[in-house]
């Protein structure tokens, strides 16, 4: 049996750090667009409560544009949460779609992008109960 007591266990994300272009807009756009509850602001950064992860908005002297971190929030409804965030003009990259049918749910995904280029992804765990009754 291995020693784990010297090991590290990463078993639970803290915090995600994205650079983002305009702190303002970012902000605006993570709690007013997003619903994200705003935590406190230090220097050219900005952190908001998300369940049990905590995000953090930074800028940069050189701009970063998209970084390559994708954060994937949990909706009820992908397809759901797209219309709503279409509705208020909010452009996806890629619109809802069924990326596996697993045992007991199906996994859907949608992209969209924040202000400063930063994809975002959109997951939902569906019974496969909830699409019959939605006709698919």
């Amino acid at each position: 049996m291995e020693d784990t007591k010297n090991q590290v266990r990463l078993q639970e994300i803290a915090q995600v750090a994205l650079t983002v272009d305009d702190l303002i807009k970012a902000k605006e756009f993570y709690r007013d667009v997003l619903g994200m509850n705003p935590l406190f602001d230090t220097g050219t950064m900005s952190f908001f409560q998300c369940g049990n992860i905590r995000v953090m908005l930074g800028t940069s002297e050189q701009s970063a544009g998209s970084n390559g971190t994708i954060l994937y929030f949990r909706v009820p409804e992908v397809r759901q949460a797209h219309e709503i965030l279409k509705g208020i003009g909010v452009a996806f990259v890629q619109e809802p779609h069924l990326v596996a049918r697993m045992k007991s749910h199906d996994l859907w995904l949608a992209f969209l992008k924040d202000p400063s280029g930063n994809t975002l992804g959109l997951m939902s765990e569906e019974s496969r109960a909830s699409e019959t009754q939605q006709g698919i």
